[in-house]
């Protein structure tokens, strides 16, 4: 079977029958149409929750113990695990490379297309030798087709090199879904634009790395209640919410949560503990410290 044999049997790849005349429909009714195949995406999503949740766990786990979960995708693959890996460090004011993006072609191609890269098999285990992956990690490949050569290099050398492995695919049976220890593959259909996987492979991709990267980092003690504790204030809009999240999670006036974060050391979390638990800064910081910064557990353990 020859490559464009491959491509014919992709549900990515096939023929929409409900816009084969949309060059000819009204811009609305173009709109109308691309809003009833989205519709279906979160549909395709449901179906696969519970490897979503599996996996979630995995990376949760990983990076807990010191590892970290690494994003490997090209085109509009690699640029939605960019964005997610990217916004990993202010949401849970994590330290840059615990969520790592690889995209083909590097930072160039966030920008601009450099597709024939996606093809380089070599160039997937080079990035991958040069992050120095290893068992401690988990590499998720990102890819509608499911058979990128540069995303299939990059698991086969994290696989040699016994690291945990997963992938985001939208097409039944792919080559990368029977590669990885954790595959989840959700089949949106065919495109509107044939082929044009940046829309509803795309969404379903952007879904799924939210439920991963928010997910894992839930169960790691990122979140309290609802409230992102863990955002790091660096801008005006960051400091504002900082201050509503302290006021929210305790019970205190605005003015006084503004005071318990300059106090904390703009760490909202160490805020949170100061007034729940009655501590000052040092003692708030050991007893996040101890329970692996759980505000829940902490509070357990001082109530």
């Amino acid at each position: 079977m020859d490559i464009n044999e491959k491509l014919d049997i992709l549900e990515t790849e096939k023929v929409n029958p409900k816009t084969e005349n949309i060059d000819i429909l009204s811009s609305l009714e173009i709109a109308k149409i691309m809003n009833e195949e989205d519709k279906k995406v979160p549909y395709a999503v449901e179906k696969e929750l519970e490897r979503i949740a599996v996996l979630s766990d995995e990376i949760a786990q990983h990076v807990e113990n010191g590892g970290r979960c690494i994003y490997v995708g090209a085109g509009t693959s690699g640029r939605l695990a960019v964005i997610d890996a990217a916004e990993t460090i202010p949401t849970f004011n994590l330290p840059p490379g615990v969520f790592v993006a690889v995209i083909a072609g590097g930072d160039i191609a966030m920008r601009e297309p450099v597709e024939q890269i996606e093809d380089d098999e070599e160039g997937g285990k080079k990035e991958m030798e040069s992050l120095s992956v290893g068992p401690k990690d988990v590499v998720i490949g990102v890819s509608a087709s499911g058979r990128t050569p540069f995303v299939i290099g990059a698991l086969t050398f994290a696989k040699k090199k016994g690291a945990t492995t997963g992938c985001i695919v939208n097409t039944s049976n792919s080559k990368i879904g029977e590669m990885v220890d954790f595959p989840i593959e959700v089949i949106t259909g065919p495109e509107v634009i044939m082929g044009s996987t940046r829309l509803k492979a795309g969404t379903a991709q952007k879904l799924v790395l939210n439920m991963l990267s928010t997910i894992s980092m839930i169960k790691i003690g990122k979140v309290y209640k609802n409230l992102m504790v863990d955002v790091t204030p660096i801008n005006e809009k960051l400091v504002d919410r900082a201050e509503r999240i302290i006021s929210l999670a305790t019970g205190v006036s605005r003015t006084e949560a503004k005071k318990l974060l300059q106090k904390a050391h703009m760490e909202p979390k160490v805020a949170i503990i100061m007034a729940l638990a009655k501590k000052d800064y040092k003692e708030a910081k050991e007893l996040l410290t101890l329970h692996k910064g759980r505000v829940r557990e902490v509070l357990k353990y001082t109530n």
